[in-house]
């Protein structure tokens, strides 16, 4: 097994493609769209985490108190575009994460070609997140969102 492989089945497993969404008021339409791949792992296992940092060479590693967990994460559109999504189109995930990371790669060139600037970009972007991590608590609803770039 390929160390590329190692670090896409770790991914499968235990990481995260999520886009997240905040209220600005200084944004055209109200709302700032973030993408972020991310790894989480209990300070017993530090050291994948910064192994994945050093695989990837891009990223940050932050400690959580509150859940004595690390957390490798990019959110560089630059390194995702170029860095993390070249990855997992060479490597492919193997379970259902594999629908969320597609989503998360148009979700990437739509911001990457701007089109987050734009009201029926952020409808694109709002449809698309929201079919993202099913499971995963929502801040904002899409219904919410879609409202608040109408304006």
């Amino acid at each position: 097994m390929s160390i590329a492989s190692y670090v896409t089945g770790f991914a499968d497993g235990e990481g995260c493609f999520s886009v997240s969404f905040s209220l600005r008021e200084k944004m055209r339409y109200g709302i700032e769209i973030r993408p972020s791949f991310s790894v989480s792992q209990h300070k017993r296992n530090k050291d994948i985490i910064l192994f994945l940092q050093s695989f990837f060479r891009c990223g940050g590693v932050r400690f959580s108190k509150r859940d004595q967990n690390y957390k490798f994460e990019v959110r560089s559109i630059d390194d995702l575009i170029k860095i993390v999504i070249p990855h997992f189109d060479q490597n492919p995930l193997k379970t259902s994460k594999q629908k969320d990371f597609e989503n998360f790669k148009q979700i990437c060139r739509l911001i990457r070609s701007n089109q987050h600037l734009s009201q029926s970009g952020i409808v694109k972007i709002v449809n698309l997140a929201n079919e993202m991590n099913e499971s995963g608590k929502r801040k904002y609803s899409k219904e919410d969102l879609l409202k608040i770039a109408a304006r």
